[in-house]
């Protein structure tokens, strides 16, 4: 692992670099080269180009994740919510490692990123696709004195402020899918998915997991069983670093979380609303084994689904939104 990650470190850049420096640098004789740069790039699924007589890159360089470059990003009031940043180069899932940590006594405020993910998980089960160093995977862990179940807003509060995140970097017609899929022209964006355990009437604490498609290319996307879009496609300013966005959100997201717990969810509502671009279009919501179609009648104040249905309006607190259309869905 450790010379796998010296070999890409030295090709983040995105630059040639010869098969003696290569060499060089990894401390192995030139005839290895050739087969290191193969097992690491194999490994980590990153696109090699070797041009002839001069040497070796990537494909697209990397901004690898800096944890001093995370901290410096965060505001004062952020580095002080933060107990502790673990970075990862790979791992199994961010949320699983913090769920495992929170049992261990992680404190609040433990943050838990990854340049990769071997079983990323996404809503209902799904797999989060999360190839080395092209996306963000971002992971919190918070403690509250409430109940489990008074946390069931924040998925929406969460939601709201990673969109307003995004789009202060410049990702202009965002909107939100019920309970917090961020979509850009109907392609998914990022995703949240929210854990939460704890006693019946409190203590409890949840982790919450954030996936952003920073610059994923086609041929790692290709497993995606939906319409999706990377951030760097369609940022409207300059590019955005990927260090600076992930602090930018860490602190948005400190806040929110302990906001949350003074607050609720109330504060929120506005910015998840001013992102549903959904507002009475027909949609179907999967229960299960059931679909129940309906207009959608937008969030109530607790963040609870309302559907207009054939049999008038409905509230649901669970499910997922699906916006293809009726008939073809």
């Amino acid at each position: 692992m450790e010379r796998d990650l010296a070999l890409i470190e030295l090709l983040a850049d995105g630059h040639i670099h010869s098969g003696e420096a290569i060499a060089g640098h990894l401390g192995i004789t030139r005839a290895a080269v050739w087969k290191a740069l193969r097992k690491t790039t194999d490994a980590f699924d990153l696109p090699l180009q070797s041009v002839r007589g001069r040497g070796y890159r990537l494909e697209a360089p990397l901004e690898l994740l800096r944890a001093e470059r995370l901290l410096a990003g965060l505001s004062d009031a952020g580095r002080q919510r933060l107990a502790a940043l673990e970075l990862h180069p790979r791992i199994d899932s961010t949320n699983a490692f913090l769920m495992r940590a929170a049992l261990a006594g992680a404190p609040s405020g433990t943050a838990c990123l990854a340049e990769r993910q071997t079983a990323g998980r996404g809503r209902r089960g799904r797999a989060w696709i999360s190839p080395f160093g092209a996306n963000l995977y971002l992971s919190l862990l918070w403690r509250y004195p409430l109940a489990p179940a008074a946390l069931g807003g924040l998925s929406l509060a969460a939601g709201a402020v990673v969109a307003e995140v995004l789009s202060a970097s410049g990702a202009e017609g965002l909107s939100l899918k019920w309970p917090n899929d961020i979509l850009w022209r109907g392609r998914k964006l990022a995703g949240l998915l929210l854990e939460v355990a704890g006693e019946s009437q409190g203590p409890s604490y949840l982790v919450v997991g954030l996936g952003i498609n920073f610059s994923m290319v086609a041929s790692q996307g290709r497993a995606i069983d939906q319409p999706w879009v990377a951030l760097d496609e369609i940022l409207s300013g300059p590019p955005v670093g990927r260090n600076a966005l992930a602090a930018t959100l860490l602190d948005a997201l400190l806040d929110a979380l302990e906001r949350f717990g003074r607050e609720g969810l109330t504060p929120f509502l506005g910015g998840w609303r001013s992102f549903d671009a959904f507002l009475g279009e027909p949609v179907r919501l999967l229960l299960g084994d059931r679909a129940i179609e309906g207009r959608h009648a937008g969030v109530a104040d607790d963040g609870s689904l309302l559907l207009d249905t054939a049999d008038g309006r409905r509230v649901f607190q669970a499910g997922e939104v699906s916006l293809r259309p009726i008939a073809a869905a």
